[in-house]
């Protein structure tokens, strides 16, 4: 159950879940060490956050996660607070490390089918107890955008979103690219859904909206026999069939070129062929960060469709292994997953 720092039956209500991660960081006084952040004293140690009136209260993870050390099962105890207490509140925000965001940010998209709350996910470059932190900010005004409404008093947003220093970005749009930056995050293939300013200008027209009325559903099971293949100049017909003989495998995102070029060679074809006709699925993903995967525009594009692999489109590699992972959890078919991997579920392709 969420642990209650603030009550009213009228006021906005947000619930603040704890992970881990750097803005969770305290320094102990007398140890100088860096200590998770204990959340039940949220008040004490943001005061402006009580400015906002809004009824606070917090989840916190029994042993704060190192988003390093985030994986399926961590998304699943995330997705489930949200899922046990959608009802109770009118937006959540999500306390996360960077390293591994723009992964939980996609996989809870997917989790959450029919969202129409706001999940905001943020977090810091600098503990919250720092002199120049950045995660007393960002916390304030993650929650500020978790309880904004609309004219018709429905949420602003309606998706899982990420709150990084001046921008609000699409979840499973988002990559991390600075790690010494406040502006940690960044959407190349997708524009930001507000911006932070002296106000918080919202985009409307960019928001995602569920297509539908049916209630949201929680889907908890990952397949992870996927991985990644980044392809290079003079990789080795070894490397290549070795790994796409991995045991198990299901799911490829084969990182490729520019607009999704890969190597002619005639072994490099018939390996990739090989494993499509096993039944893996190998998704098509630019190693660019801006553009989308276009098969048809060169020779060398052409030769990774003929062999069956699908085009990633514009998707993030973060969005595109994550997706993977979802639809080989649901048990479908590797003929479906590639349908499914080639449109839109919750906004994370053109």
């Amino acid at each position: 159950m969420a642990n209650t720092s603030t009550a009213s039956k009228d006021r906005t209500k947000i619930l603040i879940i704890y992970t881990g991660g750097t803005i969770g960081m305290i320094e102990n006084p007398k140890t100088g060490a860096l200590e998770p952040f204990d959340f039940d004293h949220l008040m004490d140690n943001v005061p402006k956050i009580k400015m906002l009136d809004y009824k606070i209260d917090n989840f916190q993870f029994d042993v704060p996660i190192d988003s390093s050390a985030m994986n399926p099962k961590h998304w699943s105890e995330i997705a489930n607070v949200i899922h046990d207490n959608y009802d109770n509140y009118d937006g959540f925000v999500v306390l996360h490390g960077t390293d591994t965001m723009a992964y939980t940010a996609s996989a809870l998209s997917f989790m959450l089918e029919n969202l129409r709350k706001p999940v905001v996910i943020t977090g810091s470059q600098l503990p919250i107890g720092e002199v120049r932190t950045d995660g007393e900010e960002n916390l304030i005004t993650a929650v500020q955008v978790a309880a904004a409404t609309d004219v018709d008093g429905s949420p602003m947003v309606q998706e899982v979103a990420i709150l990084f220093e001046n921008y609000l970005w699409r979840g499973n749009r988002s990559t991390k690219h600075s790690s010494d930056n406040f502006n940690a995050f960044k959407s190349s293939n997708y524009p930001p859904l507000a911006k932070i300013g002296l106000e918080i200008s919202y985009k409307k027209d960019m928001m995602w909206r569920c297509p539908n009325q049916e209630p949201l559903k929680l889907h908890c099971n990952f397949d992870t026999n996927v991985m990644y293949m980044d392809l290079f100049p003079g990789i080795t017909e070894t490397v290549v069939r070795h790994l796409l003989s991995t045991p198990g495998l299901k799911g490829v995102v084969m990182k490729t070129f520019g607009a999704g070029n890969g190597p002619t060679d005639t072994w490099f074809l018939e390996a990739v062929k090989e494993a499509v006709d096993r039944g893996v699925v190998i998704v098509n993903v630019s190693q660019c960060d801006n553009g989308m995967v276009n098969p048809m525009l060169y020779e060398a594009g052409c030769g990774l469709y003929q062999a069956g692999v699908i085009s990633g489109h514009d998707l993030t590699s973060e969005a595109a292994i994550t997706k993977l992972m979802y639809l080989f959890g649901l048990g479908l078919t590797p003929g479906l997953v590639k349908l499914e991997m080639e449109r839109p579920l919750s906004g994370e392709m053109n």
